[in-house]
């Protein structure tokens, strides 16, 4: 096991990032939960299609990446205000890539359904994020999880899925593609004017493990027009990670 998990450390050091925080309080804290991390290779001028032309996109091997995170949050809570029951824990599912502007690399999403109507509509509103209300089911059991997301107002937007992980947990090493996908702390969006944001996140690294997953309904990415390059992704798992979120700020500066 890597020396790092062994150590003692304050896990809301920020010296693990490439730039500083902005000069603000943290606005919201979150945990999340039980992640598959699936990631499918895509040619850059596909994905290109898919993402704002204000953003540049990221890419490892010479391909772009699509990844589709589901996971459970808890613990959500705005800063100085106690949980607000019904808000607090949800399931949901990303869709996402990566991209880099200004030399910070973070990620941009495609699609976010959540199980929580309230919390997608703040999200959206405030934050400028593609959330969707849906039906998630996830049950836990003999080191699995089964997870079962049905978007409202189109189930056929769809992903069953059965994952678990499969080796210890060990830190990214430098250089590699599980570093290049789970180290980013931050992610953007665009407003309805068409102007990019940042939103800086703070966390430990990412504690990864091998995972194994069976995929038996994925219609998130074709219900995008998301054309992959093949259907066998690559899988990590990520048992927890407490989050602390910033407010928007503008992309460049």
């Amino acid at each position: 096991m890597d020396e790092r998990i062994k150590s003692e450390h304050d896990k809301w050091d920020d010296t693990h990032r490439l730039w500083p925080l902005p000069p603000l309080p943290w606005i919201m804290k979150q945990t999340w939960n039980d992640l598959l991390f699936a990631h499918y290779p895509i040619k850059l001028e596909v994905l290109r299609k898919l993402v704002p032309e204000v953003l540049p996109l990221d890419s490892f091997n010479s391909l772009g990446w699509i990844g589709m995170v589901p996971f459970k949050m808890t613990g959500v809570r705005l800063r100085g205000l106690p949980p607000v029951h019904g808000t607090n824990s949800f399931a949901q599912v990303n869709v996402r890539t990566y991209v880099s502007l200004d030399g910070k690399p973070g990620v941009y999403f495609l699609s976010q359904d959540a199980a929580n109507w309230l919390a997608s509509s703040l999200a959206h509103t405030f934050f400028h994020l593609p959330y969707l209300h849906a039906d998630i089911n996830v049950k836990l059991g003999n080191a699995r999880i089964d997870f079962d997301s049905k978007r409202r107002g189109n189930k056929q937007a769809e992903l069953v899925c059965s994952y678990r992980p499969i080796s210890e947990p060990s830190y990214a090493e430098k250089g590699t593609f599980d570093e290049w996908m789970a180290e980013r702390y931050c992610f953007y969006a665009i407003n309805k004017k068409g102007v990019p944001f940042r939103c800086d996140v703070l966390h430990q690294p990412w504690l990864l493990q091998e995972a194994e997953a069976e995929i038996t309904q994925n219609a998130l990415l074709t219900k995008q027009g998301i054309l992959v390059e093949k259907e066998s992704p690559v899988f990590h798992f990520s048992k927890k990670m407490e989050v602390r979120t910033w407010p928007l700020i503008p992309a460049w500066g």
